[in-house]
């Protein structure tokens, strides 16, 4: 049995953590001992590790609760968690495109720098008028 410092050492989080996780009930409530201390088994930190992986690989706890779920009924179908991992995948697609945007406009800006004082510079006068910047974001 773990108390909660030690479950938090061995998930590598923090107590408060795993008090959260518990909240929002992606931990079960733990048993307490006399003392009321928190008390875990092997399961609560296999459990814990798990969601602190999924979070690792950028899942929302919304979709970790419904993993958990699933893991819950191991003879069901597999295709809810593709469809999960595929609309995850669409969304970094977008975060990634979305940088390299972001990336072209701040090289595109940081070439205008030609030195010299601060009220001619290009890169604030960029940043200060959206409407004549030609490298302004895409919507």
């Amino acid at each position: 049995m773990y108390r909660i410092g030690e479950l938090a050492r061995l998930a590598d989080c923090q107590a408060v953590t795993i008090r959260y996780y518990e909240k929002e009930g992606l931990l079960a409530d733990p048993v307490r001992g006399e003392n009321g201390y928190r008390s875990y088994g092997r399961g609560d930190l296999e459990r814990l590790l798990f969601i602190r992986h999924c979070r690792d690989h950028g899942i929302a706890l919304s979709d970790v609760k419904f993993l958990l779920k699933l893991r819950e009924a191991p003879e069901g179908d597999c295709l809810p968690v593709n469809e999960m991992v595929n609309k995850l995948v669409a969304q970094l697609d977008e975060q990634l495109k979305s940088i390299k945007t972001l990336k072209k406009n701040l090289e595109t800006l940081r070439g205008r720098c030609h030195g010299g004082s601060i009220g001619e510079c290009a890169i604030l006068k960029g940043l200060s008028d959206r409407d004549t910047c030609s490298c302004h974001l895409e919507p």
